[in-house]
């Protein structure tokens, strides 16, 4: 038997309280503001160009490819035309904003910090004995096993080891302090002595370290991280005045 259920604004915003995602909304809100509220005060300007530019991005992305797609994904989330033009403008405002505080701190920023985004080629295997890892390493050095033998033998999981522990290219975030430091000063090809974290005893092979280029995936990284911190540090400044009412 079909049934019909009507849900009101009353509903969605318990809702909200009941997946305490409060906290999460608000910050989304202080965040527009503040975004727009510096976007004013610094005189920044949104040409119809560029609102229509962030739009047709918008619906490429959303894979909105006709007129008909674009209503009907309006209509599933609940948005108006309006609200979608609210959602471009802040798209073009944040972007032009950003620019505008942090176009000249970006290369700073990444020669004062580029160890933090050099990677690393890494193979590695986690063993639960640091014993037999410390008999593993020496074997390896010795050339009495490779470090794909290793890795063959003692992976668990199957897609690892098939690929003999390779890790692919990780950075610094990635890693615990204790991995990187040893990974980031290693010469390459190298086989680091094992090394023992909560997760157990790390047999790791250093096949490259690669350095960091200032191209335009990590440029637009920055501006995102720099941007990031920007907004959390507006809005600690906030005072808030919440009502639900």
């Amino acid at each position: 038997m079909s049934q019909t259920i009507a849900i009101t604004k009353e509903d969605i915003l318990y809702q909200i309280k009941l997946s305490c995602k409060i906290p999460e909304i608000i910050e989304q809100i202080v965040s527009r503001k503040v975004i727009i509220s510096a976007a004013e005060e610094a005189g920044i300007k949104v040409e119809t160009e560029e609102l229509q530019q962030a739009a047709d991005k918008i619906r490429l992305a959303n894979k909105l490819n006709s007129a008909d797609d674009t209503w009907e994904w309006l209509k599933k989330h609940g948005i108006s035309l309006d609200d979608f033009e609210d959602i471009v403008y802040g798209t073009v405002i944040s972007s032009k904003l950003t620019n505008n505080l942090l176009a000249n701190k970006v290369e700073p920023y990444f020669f004062e910090n580029q160890l933090n985004y050099a990677g690393a080629v890494i193979y590695e295997v986690v063993l639960d004995d640091e014993d037999l890892a410390l008999e593993l390493f020496y074997m390896i050095r010795e050339g009495e096993m490779s470090f794909y033998d290793v890795a063959h033998k003692y992976i668990q999981d199957t897609e690892l080891r098939r690929k003999g522990g390779y890790r692919g290219i990780v950075s610094r975030q990635e890693l615990k302090p204790e991995i990187s430091a040893a990974i980031f000063t290693a010469v390459p090809p190298q086989v680091l002595k094992p090394i023992l974290t909560s997760k157990g005893v790390h047999l790791i092979l250093v096949e490259e370290i690669i350095q960091p280029q200032l191209d335009d995936k990590l440029r637009y990284k920055i501006f995102a991280d720099l941007f990031t911190e920007w907004i959390k540090q507006q809005v600690q400044e906030v005072e808030l005045v919440i009502s639900l009412e």
